[in-house]
């Protein structure tokens, strides 16, 4: 269950607006927990309209940290001058999906996440397996979105 948003509902984005905004967004920033504190790296990702899922290289520190302790925060944001400033912030678990590296063993709950990552960032409809990579899929428990673009729109 995702926990509502409390603060600066005012400048939120609405559920339409988050939809677009992660489905056009390429990167985003993935902070886990390392044995020595906080580890944060960019990462590709795809929105399926209910759920984030990275592609990670099995053989990192950021897949040995989710693998000791799967919570994970998740940063997509844009904008320049203070007035631009828009993004959303979303906390939650990792899931493991299919096998662990994937190497393309048919996995009916991957084939949109892999479609939609394929075209995403290749412009092909199929995924290319390399053997260093695995699936996550992020369960979201908390979602805060802002859009500074509102302030001083009625």
């Amino acid at each position: 269950m995702t926990k509502e948003q409390k603060r600066g509902k005012r400048i939120a984005m609405s559920p339409d607006e988050l939809n677009a905004y992660l489905l056009s967004e390429r990167t985003c920033r993935v902070a886990t927990v390392s044995h020595d504190g906080p580890h944060v790296t960019p990462l590709w990702f795809v929105w399926d309209g209910t759920s984030i899922w990275l592609t990670s290289i099995v053989n990192s520190q950021r897949w040995t940290d989710l693998m000791r302790d799967p919570r994970v925060a998740i940063v997509l944001d844009g904008g320049v001058d203070f007035l631009e400033l828009h993004g959303v912030e979303i906390q939650g678990r990792v899931e493991v999906v299919g096998e662990v590296p994937r190497t393309g063993e048919p996995n009916p709950e991957l084939e949109v996440p892999e479609q939609l990552f394929a075209r995403k960032y290749t412009g092909s409809d199929t995924m290319h397996h390399d053997g260093r990579h695995a699936w996550l899929k992020v369960v979201t428990e908390k979602a805060s979105s802002w859009d500074f673009r509102k302030i001083g729109k009625s």
